[in-house]
C-alpha cells in the first residue's frame, strides 16, 4: 500500500504541474507505420455481397434469439427478459430520481482535497465477500498495455501451446489483422484443441464496420465463423443473444493455465488504432476463467442450458500453478452484477483519491456517486477518449463530464481513442471488459478482475494513469450541448 500512496503523491504533484497539458497520442513504433489512414477498396458488386450477407445474418441472430432460445435455452431466455424487464424499470425510476433530487441535492462550495488516508483494504475486501458473495482467489497479473504488447504476447503463445486455446470474445473481426490471427490458429489446428466463441450480435455488427486504416488490398471474409472452420480443425461457435443482450467477456486461455482478460476484441483497431489493455494472469484463478469459458462454450451449444448445466455439475478443474496473491473474479449476470455493486461500494468507501479510465461512461447511479466522493473531499479523475467510436455515446460523454465538472471532478481527455476499462479506488484495482453504461453494469454479460496487492497497484499506476494522465489534456470548462444532445442521452440510458 506504500507503494501505491507513493505514486499517488507523485502523480498528484505532476498534475498540479501539467494541469491542461496535451501531448501527441501515442502508438507503438513501427504500428502505425503498418496502418496510416488509406482509401478502402470499392467493389460495388463485393459490397452487395456483404450487404446481403449482413442481412442473412442478421436474420439468423433474430431467428436464433426468438425462436430458438425458448427450445433449448429456456433458462437464459426467461431469465434475461425478466433480468432486463426488472433492471430498466428499476433503473429509470432511479434515474429520475437521480436527476430531479439527489443530483440537484449536492449543492454548495466544492471542497480541497481532503488528503486523507486512504480505506482499510482488508476490511474493504471482506465487505464484497458480503456484498457480491464471491471470494477472493489467487494468482498474478501483468499488465500488457497497447496492441503491440498484448497481440505479439498472445501470438508467442499461440505458436507455443501444447494442449489448448479458448477464446471467447465479443468480436472477431475480418479484417487484415484478425485474419492474420486467424490463419495462426488455423495453423496450430491440427495439433491442439482450438475453440473459439464468438457473441452473434456483436460479430455481426463489426463486420460491416471497417477500420479507416484497413489496407485496400484486403478483401474481407463474409462470414468469420466459416473462415476458421473452413480446411481446419478449429471449431466456432456463435453465443445467441436471448432478448438480444449479449456476451461482452474477453478471455483466451492457453493450455488452462494462462489467461489473458481484459477489453481488447481480436482486429485491426485494437492491433493497430487504439489505447487498450489486456491482462496475462496466471496461477490458481485461471481455472475459475477456464471453469467460466467451458460454460460459456456448453451453452453456446445446440443443447444450450442443458450442456451448460452439465458443465456447472463437472465442476471446476485443478490445472494451473499454485502461486499468488490474492485476486477477485467480478462479472456481470441476469439479475445480479459483481462489477456494480462492488465498484459503487468502492466509490462510497473511498477517502482518498479514484481514478477511472473509460469510453463509454454514461451510469447516472456512478456519477452521482462520484460527485459525492469528491464533495467529501476525494481527489477524483476520470479519463475519456478524444476521438470516441460511437456517436450516441461520445454525446452523452459530454453530458457526464458536465456534470461531473459541475461537482469538482477533474476530466482528462485523452488525445485519441482509449478503450481501456479500468479504475483504482484508495488502492484497489478493478480492471477488464465492463463499461460504466447499462449494457455492461447491468444487462450484458462481463468479466473484470480485481485485486488490492499494492505491487499490481502500482504496476496500473506506472504503466497507465500516470503516462495517459500527463499526455491528456484536462478539460477545464464545460462542453456545449443541444438539444440533440440531450436526446443522445436519454437514448444512451435507456438502451445503451
Amino acid at each position: 500500500m506504500k507503494i501505491a500512496n507513493n505514486k499517488i503523491a507523485a502523480l498528484a504533484l505532476l498534475l498540479m504541474l501539467t494541469a491542461g497539458c496535451a501531448t501527441g497520442p501515442r502508438h507503438a513504433d513501427g504500428g502505425m507505420k503498418e496502418s496510416q489512414p488509406i482509401e478502402p477498396a470499392f467493389d460495388r458488386g463485393f459490397k452487395a455481397k456483404r450487404i446481403a450477407t449482413y442481412g442473412a445474418h442478421a436474420g439468423w441472430v433474430y431467428a436464433r434469439a426468438v425462436y430458438e432460445n425458448p427450445i433449448n435455452r429456456p433458462v437464459s431466455h426467461v431469465a434475461s427478459l425478466a433480468s432486463w424487464a426488472i433492471k430498466s424499470s428499476g433503473g429509470l425510476l432511479r434515474r429520475v430520481a437521480l436527476g430531479t433530487v439527489q443530483m440537484p441535492a449536492l449543492d454548495g462550495d466544492i471542497p480541497e482535497v481532503s488528503g486523507r488516508t486512504p480505506m482499510d483494504l482488508v476490511a474493504f475486501e471482506k465487505k464484497l465477500d458480503k456484498i457480491t458473495g464471491t471470494r477472493q482467489d489467487t494468482g498474478r497479473i501483468k499488465f500488457l498495455v497497447d496492441g503491440d504488447e498484448y497481440f505479439c504476447r498472445l501470438t508467442e503463445m499461440i505458436q507455443n501451446a501444447e494442449e489448448s486455446i479458448d477464446i471467447r470474445t465479443y468480436i472477431f473481426d475480418n479484417d487484415d489483422y484478425a485474419v492474420s490471427l486467424a490463419d495462426r490458429l488455423k495453423a496450430r489446428s491440427g495439433d491442439i484443441r482450438i475453440r473459439v466463441l464468438l457473441d452473434g450480435l456483436g460479430n455481426m455488427q463489426a463486420m460491416q464496420d471497417d477500420s479507416d486504416t484497413m489496407p485496400t488490398s484486403h478483401k474481407v471474409p463474409l462470414s468469420m465463423r466459416m473462415y476458421l472452420e473452413r480446411d481446419s480443425s478449429v471449431r466456432v461457435r456463435n453465443n445467441t443473444n436471448p432478448w438480444f443482450t449479449g456476451d461482452h467477456t474477453k478471455t483466451t486461455i492457453i493450455d488452462k493455465k494462462i489467461a489473458f482478460v481484459g477489453g481488447m476484441n481480436i482486429g485491426r483497431e485494437y492491433r493497430y488504432d487504439w489505447h487498450d489493455m489486456m491482462m496475462e494472469v496466471s496461477g490458481p484463478v485461471v481455472n475459475q476463467l477456464q471453469f467460466e469459458s467451458d460454460k460459456a462454450w456448453a451453452r453456446g451449444s445446440i443443447f444450450g442450458d442443458f450442456a451448460n448445466f452439465v458443465q456447472f455439475l463437472k465442476g471446476k478443474q485443478q490445472h494451473a500453478d499454485e502461486d499468488g496473491y490474492p485476486i477477485r473474479i467480478l462479472q456481470t449476470r441476469n439479475f445480479d452484477s459483481d462489477i456494480y455493486k462492488a465498484q459503487i461500494a468502492a466509490i462510497q468507501s473511498a477517502r482518498s483519491y479514484i481514478i477511472i479510465e473509460n469510453a463509454y461512461f454514461s451510469d447516472d447511479r456512478t456519477i452521482y456517486e462520484l460527485a459525492k466522493a469528491r464533495r467529501r473531499g476525494v481527489d477524483v479523475h476520470v479519463i475519456i477518449p478524444f476521438e470516441g467510436n460511437h456517436g450516441p455515446l461520445n454525446a452523452s460523454n459530454r453530458v457526464t463530464v458536465n456534470k461531473l465538472l459541475e461537482h469538482g471532478v477533474r476530466v482528462h481527455e485523452y488525445p485519441g481513442m482509449t478503450h481501456i476499462k479500468a479504475a483504482i479506488y484508495d488502492g484497489w484495482a478493478s480492471m477488464g471488459s465492463a463499461n460504466f453504461d447499462k449494457l455492461s453494469l447491468k444487462v450484458n454479460k462481463e468479466l473484470n478482475l480485481a485485486t488490492s496487492d499494492p505491487k499490481t497497484v502500482s504496476a496500473l499506476l506506472d504503466q497507465v494513469f500516470i503516462p495517459d494522465i500527463l499526455m491528456s489534456r484536462e478539460i477545464v470548462s464545460p462542453f456545449e450541448t443541444t438539444l440533440m444532445t440531450h436526446l443522445a442521452e436519454i437514448v444512451v440510458d435507456e438502451l445503451l
